[in-house]
């Protein structure tokens, strides 16, 4: 039997793929002087992707493909646009720093659409092979672009880091995908669904699950898959990192909750305490070694770590009925808020950085009487990324601890007690940094501060930022719609 393309469904892939291929073919023509004009190509791109994400939309709906492997509904609809919308705002941030430079900008805009084609890919992904296919298309590039400091020794290291635990993790996974499917013998998450809910299922499943899990704990870098993390995100151009630090864990998190939800669920003995000792471990030690750091991109890092494990949380303690669809729709609504936060925050690491040159924490001493609207922007993110209302993060918070106490197991009921502790042990560090901006001297900043101005695409990338923020924390409504819509079922 023919497969049937639905190329309607299919427009959002097809147009990033065009892109590629434009931008991959436009670079040999453009002289050094207009290699920019790459950029240019690579944002129109993306933009005219979204136009589909909404009319498919508007139709509402559900179209499954390839026998089930491919499926376009609601909650792919809802990521994919996520995904876009990150890889827009990465590549505003992205557009000045890699033109100054010493950089193959036709090929960094090539392995970044690259990336988040994977993404797309892996939103409407409902096979194990399709899953597979997309992380390894989002992780790849990323490889490469870890390391596109060519000179600098310590994107060298972050590059091999990242490959080397990358491939490793990727072997495991593989690896216990291959025993989910010899058990149930199928690929299809439908499939594997309906084997999983039949009883007596041999021990042998619970291992393929656990293996299959690690491989994403990677990708997630959750706790103790973090330790590329640090050091790829110092060692990374900072554009890199703040994509690695939200749309590449997206990405992740993505595959782990249709895995779950669409494969796994009916076995809930074999994921659950997986995942909720990811969850509280990466909450606990990424929050208390972020306490010790003194460089701004280290922290955000051990930051992200530790929100890897508030995302995971709901999730961890899932149960049957609406407690399920409270920690589905708390995943998807905390992964839409924290990406506001934190590519606001890389933005504005990225502002700083052209100021001080620096990216030392005590570089930001005296922030908010140098340059008054970056300190009041990063401010706004860190107490986001806190949860302080009446920012976006306090929602992120709420609907993740609504989640948890759902489920009213004793295990539940443990998880979020741990996260209500880190959850305080965090307001200190991102605090921290705010207090240094305010209430410190200029000349503690042992950096001589350089006049340079935001430039246009940074600013527009911070506004949105900050806008997303401002937005959702007084009217959550809008993402809480997004989170319900997305929930297949």
């Amino acid at each position: 039997m023919n497969p049937v393309f639905d190329y309607h469904a299919l427009a959002p892939e097809l147009i990033l793929t065009a892109t590629i291929i434009v931008v991959l073919v436009a670079d040999f023509f453009f002289r050094e002087r207009e290699r920019f004009q790459t950029s240019r190509i690579a944002t129109i791109g993306v933009l005219a992707s979204l136009v589909p994400i909404l009319t498919l939309a508007a139709d509402g709906t559900t179209r499954t493909m390839f026998g089930g492997a491919y499926v376009v509904d609601d909650y792919a609809l809802a990521l994919k646009g996520f995904f876009l919308l990150v890889a827009y705002i990465t590549l505003l941030v992205s557009v000045d720093y890699i033109g100054e430079g010493d950089y193959y900008q036709g090929e960094y805009y090539f392995l970044l659409l690259s990336s988040v084609l994977g993404m797309v890919v892996m939103a409407s992904a409902r096979d194990l092979i399709t899953i597979f296919v997309a992380l390894e298309l989002i992780s790849v590039p990323t490889y490469v672009l870890a390391g596109w400091r060519k000179h600098d020794t310590k994107s060298n290291e972050a590059a091999i880091k990242y490959y080397l635990f990358g491939v490793l993790s990727s072997a495991v996974m593989l690896y216990g995908m291959s025993f989910i499917f010899g058990l149930s013998g199928s690929t299809l998450l439908h499939d594997i669904g309906r084997y999983a809910s039949r009883p007596n299922l041999p021990p042998l499943f619970a291992v393929a699950i656990f293996l299959t899990l690690v491989g994403f704990a990677f990708k997630i870098s959750a706790v103790p898959f973090h330790f590329w993390a640090p050091d790829t995100y110092e060692g990374a151009p900072t554009p890199v990192t703040a994509f690695l630090s939200v749309a590449s864990k997206a990405g992740g998190f993505v595959a782990i909750l249709s895995l779950v939800y669409f494969g796994f669920f009916g076995t809930q003995t074999a994921w659950q305490p997986v995942l909720w000792a990811l969850a509280a471990a990466s909450m606990t030690l990424g929050n208390l070694t972020a306490l010790r750091q003194t460089n701004i991109v280290r922290m955000l890092a051990y930051s992200s770590i530790a929100q890897g494990g508030f995302i995971l949380a709901p999730l961890a303690v899932a149960a049957s009925g609406n407690a399920a669809r409270s920690a589905f729709e708390a995943v998807v609504i905390y992964l839409l808020i924290y990406g506001a936060m934190n590519l606001g925050a890389f933005g504005v690491v990225i502002a700083v950085a052209r100021r001080t040159r620096s990216g030392e924490i005590a570089s930001y001493s005296g922030l908010g009487q140098t340059a008054p609207v970056l300190a009041l922007l990063m401010s706004g993110f860190l107490f986001s990324l806190a949860g302080i209302p009446p920012l976006a993060g306090w929602f992120a918070k709420f609907v993740m601890f609504r989640a948890i106490f759902n489920a009213g197991t004793a295990a539940a009921y443990t998880l979020g007690v741990i996260a209500a502790v880190n959850s305080v042990i965090a307001l200190f560090y991102y605090a921290g940094v705010a207090r240094r901006m305010w209430f410190r001297d200029p000349s503690e900043a042992g950096v001589e501060q350089v006049p340079a101005r935001t430039p246009p695409a940074l600013g527009i990338a911070l506004t949105i930022s900050a806008a997303v923020v401002v937005v959702i924390g007084v009217y959550p409504q809008l993402f809480a719609r997004i989170g319900e819509v997305a929930f297949p079922g």
